[in-house]
């Protein structure tokens, strides 16, 4: 067929359209996940891996889970980091390992059905100075380790497994009979109550100074080294590092919290399963410690502590590094049992600023959206977008603000009577911890303690919390304590108690379209001498409504 040099050239243009119209899709797709984005987002640069690959085996790994692997892992990575970089397989099989030190210009990927099991002999793991909990500190060094890197990445559908059941503690109220004989059946120690498991008595010992887990009280390497049981790690600790990414693995069983990024400078982690027991003493699933850029996507988790948690360090420690957790988005997630579905906090202290959290569900978990935090904390969380979360059977606050936070799992706190709240306002200072400008909206709750708990400090209130389209089932409704600039539109609430909303404090609170349950007869209590400025008149409330006398006239609008 000839073709002259018309229909050519009409042919090589519409070729050009086509091979356009391909890259202007392929621009659109990358630039969609920044669409509808509350906050100026930068793109999220994925590591850059070389094209070159190793297979574990050709190093003398052994299957089985009863050689150690740790040469062979270190002689790999080392092999890839001379050549640049590059691809380590981890074929199926069951690998046991003591720490695995990362270098940058790595992948790590376990292929469908590899078993990557870190040693349970604790001398493998060395002291190394870190950060815990949001303090500096010694700690054992993690299982997988690095620092100081760039272009991590994790791939496959393999498992990597802590060991954690060797290094944690466990409390007998939160197991069965069966489960309680065999961590006893270990060896270890009871406390003197016989209600708590502890892997040896050093541990036991070394607990008992400790600010929840960490020892301030100690300061050199040999003083930590008495209590090296003690010190259990992070199990994946990769810090002041970028361009890590998680794609695909299952991580479980940590000895402490499961995943640490600990100032990462673009983070992606997506489609990972993270599971620990439920019963697991602080066994956190995503602890995103001082980032920033950072997206968590389609990902499940079921764990025995908060499960997605954005920090940056506590007290004096987080306020001197002074490094804010910012520009992260949480999205299309699944959290079954948790301490909290996403968490922000405790650990603030450098402030967290542009959060955007959407589409994710929590089944189970004991809170969903939990905001925490104490007097001596310091920092500022602000500019938090969270929009279409799904929540049912929540054990305690589907939605909690608390500023009294003490350590403790909400269930675990209310069992014992709640925090201890001081309402005498005490003097701001660089210590006083500031949650504002918050929005949450499209939100179901079937099936709660409570609904929703906001409370503030006397002298530093929860400030501008939207909360608008609002389903919720539960068995109590609203807190709201200490809070100012509360606006709260288009609420369906089935709530059991008489008192759907407990007013204390709060200033400039607006509520606007609230519909009952028929069948309730739900009331609205207000209270507090600071109370000023709530406008309830767009929800015909004046009838169930009781202003206490505290509350200064005119302060309620019906």
């Amino acid at each position: 067929m000839k073709i002259n040099r018309l229909q050519f050239a009409s042919l090589a243009l519409a070729i050009m359209m086509c091979l356009s119209s391909k890259n202007l899709t392929a621009q659109n797709t990358s630039n969609g996940a920044y669409q509808n984005i509350e906050f100026k987002m930068s793109k999220i640069n994925e590591p850059v891996i070389p094209n070159n690959t190793v297979n574990l085996k050709d190093y003398g790994a052994v299957n089985g889970g009863y050689i150690l692997n740790t040469k062979a892992f270190a002689d790999a990575i080392e092999a890839l980091s001379k050549k640049g970089g590059g691809k380590l397989i981890i074929p199926p099989g069951i690998w046991l390992t003591g720490p695995i030190i990362l270098k940058s210009n790595i992948e790590l990927h376990a292929e469908r059905g590899a078993l990557i099991k870190f040693s349970p002999d604790k001398t493998l793991y060395p002291l190394v100075e870190t950060n815990f909990e949001g303090l500096n500190t010694w700690r054992c060094i993690s299982p997988i380790y690095g620092k100081n890197l760039e272009n991590i990445a994790f791939t496959g559908t393999g498992v990597w497994d802590g060991s954690g059941e060797v290094w944690r503690q466990v409390k007998k109220s939160k197991v069965t009979d069966s489960q309680w004989k065999e961590v006893i059946a270990r060896g270890g120690v009871l406390n003197k109550e016989k209600t708590s498991w502890y892997p040896s008595e050093v541990f036991m010992n070394a607990s008992k100074g400790a600010d929840q887990n960490v020892r301030p009280d100690l300061k050199t390497k040999e003083e930590f080294e008495t209590i090296h049981d003690f010190l259990r790690p992070v199990m994946v600790s990769i810090q002041n590092s970028k361009r890590v990414l998680f794609d695909g693995p299952v991580f479980q069983n940590s000895p402490a919290w499961n995943i640490h990024p600990f100032m990462v400078e673009d983070l992606i982690v997506r489609n990972v399963s993270v599971r620990n027991p439920w019963y697991s003493q602080n066994g956190d699933g995503l602890d995103v410690e001082c980032c920033k850029n950072v997206l968590v996507e389609n990902s499940s988790f079921d764990v025995g502590d908060d499960a997605i948690c954005i920090k940056s360090g506590k007290d004096k420690d987080g306020r001197e590094r002074g490094v804010p957790c910012e520009n992260i988005i949480v999205r299309n997630n699944i959290v079954y049992h948790g301490h909290g579905g996403v968490t922000v906090g405790s650990e603030m202290s450098g402030g967290v600023k542009n959060l955007h959290v959407s589409n994710c569900t929590f089944m189970g978990t004991d809170v969903g959206l939990r905001f925490k935090s104490a007097r001596g904390r310091g920092g500022v969380v602000e500019n938090i977008f969270i929009s279409d979360v799904f929540m049912t059977d929540i054990p305690s606050q589907a939605i909690s603000f608390n500023l009294y936070y003490g350590g403790k799992s909400i269930a675990e706190t209310l069992e014992e009577g709640g925090d201890k709240v001081v309402n005498k306002a005490m003097p701001v200072t660089v210590e006083t911890p500031q949650f504002k400008n918050i929005s949450i909206k499209n939100i179901t709750i079937k099936g709660a303690q409570q609904a929703v708990f906001l409370q503030g400090l006397p002298e530093m209130n929860l400030e501008n919390i939207e909360i608008t389209n609002l389903i919720a089932k539960a068995e109590k409704g609203f807190s709201i304590i200490d809070a100012k600039g509360i606006k709260l539109n288009n609420l369906q609430l089935d709530i059991q108690a008489k008192n759907a909303f407990e007013i204390y404090n709060a200033q400039n609170l607006s509520l606007k379209n609230v519909a009952f349950n028929p069948s309730s007869s739900n009331s609205i209590t207000i209270a507090g001498e600071a109370s000023k400025n709530i406008d309830l008149s767009g929800s015909n409330l004046s009838k169930t409504t009781t202003v206490d006398k505290t509350v200064p006239k005119k302060a309620v609008k019906f």
